[in-house]
C-alpha cells in the first residue's frame, strides 16, 4: 500500500497501525489493553490531529491501573527509557524496532 500511495510519510497522513502486544484480537490477555481509540480517531478526523501514541493500561480487579504502556504507530515500538517504573507509560518512548 505504501508504494502505491506515495510512501510512509504520505500514508501516515491517513492511516496508522497500533499493535497491542499481549492482547487478543477480541480482548483479554496479559498485556495492557488499549483505550481511547475512538477519541483519538475523532480528534484526527474532526480536528486534523493524528495520534502519535495510544495509551494502554492493565487494571486490577478494583479498576486501579497497575501497568501502562504507550502504543506506538508501526513500525515504531515502545522502548523503556532506562529509569523509573517499568509499569508506567511515562518511562517509555517510541523508537525504531531494530
Amino acid at each position: 500500500m505504501q508504494q502505491k500511495m506515495g510512501g510512509p510519510a504520505k500514508t501516515s497522513e491517513f492511516i496508522r497501525l497500533f499493535m497491542a502486544p499481549g492482547i487478543g484480537h477480541c480482548g483479554g490477555g496479559p498485556g495492557p489493553a488499549p483505550g481511547g481509540q475512538l477519541e483519538a480517531l475523532l480528534k484526527w478526523v474532526e480536528d486534523g490531529q493524528a495520534p502519535d501514541t495510544l495509551l494502554a493500561a492493565r487494571r486490577d480487579q478494583a479498576g486501579k491501573v497497575v501497568r501502562s504502556r504507550p502504543l506506538c504507530p508501526y513500525p515504531l515500538v515502545a522502548r523503556y527509557k532506562g529509569s523509573g517504573s517499568t509499569d508506567d507509560a511515562a518511562n517509555f518512548g517510541c523508537s525504531a524496532n531494530f
